[in-house]
């Protein structure tokens, strides 16, 4: 990507979509200039152009939250930039971890970045047709779907292991060897993250359907449950008040 490819506004900026690379999320948009990208790409931390201050930034300068800039993309027209960054801390002023949520209650700890393993898909994807010598990917494609569902099945007995000696740091390597071969077994299938994704919605979108729905019920049951409350007699009409108060309605005589 080179300058000449970026399409400039009047004012000599343009966009820049920032995400972090491990969740996804979308954790902020600023505005870069020429120096700014240059900048960027001397350092590897963001730097944008301040349109209120007129004048460069980086982020993270203040803070200490600098955003480590692992890849840039250009969108189709030209007119856009996309930085999938490894965050230091919060991307937003207010200490949300994006800045489309809402702001960290006060002495909260940081909101951590929630796992995305579509980047590492794509990874393997694109390492299984290339030379197993060099590649362990590759390797392990090329013996065979059972010798991949084989080692999902011993880095499943591993993390059990982990878990069970209480090693957070061995927990947290195991747990990744897992979702590795994982995601080969997936590839190796034909099978998508995206139906894996689109499984876990459908489940999570039934289970609150359920919930709801069990709530409801509860709730009728409890309105059935509860005796109802007989409103206070009506006041009798002033042709009737002549009435011998001691004889009984004639409702009460049913």
């Amino acid at each position: 990507m080179t300058n000449a490819q970026l399409k400039f506004d009047a004012a000599g900026l343009i966009p820049v979509v920032v995400q972090d690379v491990a969740s996804g999320a979308v954790l902020m948009v600023a505005w870069a200039n020429q120096e700014a990208i240059a900048l960027t790409a001397a350092t590897g931390e963001a730097h944008f152009w301040s349109r209120s201050r007129q004048a460069l930034w980086r982020k993270g300068e203040t803070s200490g939250n600098v955003l480590r800039v692992e890849e840039s993309r250009l969108d189709c027209d030209g007119d856009t930039l996309l930085w999938r960054v490894a965050p230091a801390g919060p991307a937003c002023h207010t200490g949300a971890r994006t800045c489309f949520e809402p702001a960290a209650a006060a002495g909260a700890p940081p909101q951590g970045s929630q796992l995305e393993l579509g980047w590492l898909y794509d990874v393997l994807a694109a390492r299984r047709h290339g030379d197993p010598a060099e590649s362990y990917t590759a390797r392990l494609l090329a013996r065979g779907i059972e010798r991949v569902a084989q080692k999902v099945g011993e880095e499943g007995t591993e993390v059990v292991i982990a878990g069970l000696c209480q090693d957070d740091a061995k927990l947290t390597g195991e747990a990744a060897d897992l979702l590795y071969h994982l995601l080969v077994l997936l590839l190796a299938r034909g099978v998508s993250p995206l139906a894996v994704a689109a499984e876990l919605r459908r489940r999570h979108a039934e289970a609150a359907s359920t919930a709801t729905a069990a709530e409801s019920a509860a709730t009728a049951a409890v309105s059935v449950a509860t005796p109802a409350v007989a409103d206070p007699p009506a006041r009798r009409s002033a042709g009737f008040q002549d009435r011998d108060p001691a004889a009984p309605d004639r409702d009460e005589l049913r």
